[in-house]
């Protein structure tokens, strides 16, 4: 979801569709989009069709790498939002 300075939704982009267990999102699919529409923050967003909400190391290792670039790109990286039977948000875990 990409955001203007008021956190106001400027669109829903879908990056990418995984596989059985595993996602293709790579950052520079992620931010290319967020580039194009000049959005000043975004909240990544996926799920797991498992209904398990844990990220796995995968995902803490792209929420690694997003945020790193984000921060290079001086877009802000507000959230990364993994639902199933409920949800895990790495901001509120402490994780971004």
């Amino acid at each position: 979801m990409l955001l203007d300075a008021q956190s106001r939704c400027i669109t829903k982009v879908e990056i990418a569709k995984g596989t059985v267990n595993e996602s293709l999102a790579h950052p520079r699919e992620i931010f290319r989009p967020a580039i194009i529409h000049s959005a000043y923050a975004f909240v990544m967003v996926h799920n797991h069709p498992s209904g398990s909400v844990s990220p796995s190391e995968a995902d803490r290792q792209l929420t690694k790498r997003v945020a790193a670039a984000a921060q290079i790109l001086q877009i802000n990286f507000l959230d990364h939002v993994i639902v199933g039977q409920g949800f895990f948000s790495f901001q509120e875990a402490g994780l971004l």
